[in-house]
């Protein structure tokens, strides 16, 4: 598997696209880079919110065109 694996969760909303990565993060090893796709506008929270319980760190954020990438890495 690729060190980076992307997920598409455009045109979901709250809380499907952290569900998604959720369920990724759970068969990928650690150390490998999720990239979480998203629309949603509240996904900013949900994203960070997830990654401070869960552990897992929020390595950074860009949007182009009303997409909102979130870079996650498995810890």
């Amino acid at each position: 598997m690729s060190d980076e694996t992307y997920i598409d969760a455009r045109e979901m909303l709250c809380p499907l696209p952290v569900l998604k990565l959720r369920k990724r993060l759970q068969g990928v090893q650690a150390g490998t880079v999720l990239h979480l796709l998203t629309t949603d506008p509240a996904a900013i929270v949900d994203v960070s919110h997830f990654c401070a319980e869960s552990g897992h760190d929020l390595i950074g954020t860009t949007t182009l065109d009303n997409v909102t990438t979130y870079r996650v890495r498995k810890t």
